[in-house]
């Protein structure tokens, strides 16, 4: 017993689209290829890597993980030194304001 497919009748048609049957049994699913050529492309901008449809070795494997820790570890350091940056501004503020208005 097959899947019923989604066939409309024409004869209940919306208004605009008139009783072209075709508007009503279009495919709206995005073949995989179009995905594999997004995910390719992310890769390649943000880990500089090409996906290549071959098995990976070990070592390689090791680089990849390897590679993508540094870069997550120097995003890490890099908000920390921002956020201590930021935090310290806001405090140093914070303190003047203070004396400024108790000095009063």
């Amino acid at each position: 017993m097959g899947r019923r497919g989604r066939r409309h009748s024409t004869g209940f048609g919306y208004i605009g689209f008139g009783n072209n049957q075709s508007t009503f049994n279009q495919k709206t699913s995005v073949p995989f290829s179009v995905y594999k050529e997004k995910l390719d492309l992310e890769a390649h901008l943000h880990y500089e890597m090409e996906f290549l449809h071959k098995d990976l070795t070990k070592a390689d494997k090791q680089k990849i993980k390897d590679k993508i820790r540094r870069q997550e570890r120097q995003l890490f350091i890099r908000t920390t030194v921002v956020s201590i940056i930021v935090f310290a501004i806001v405090a140093y503020i914070a303190y003047y304001l203070i004396n400024q208005i108790l000095s009063r």
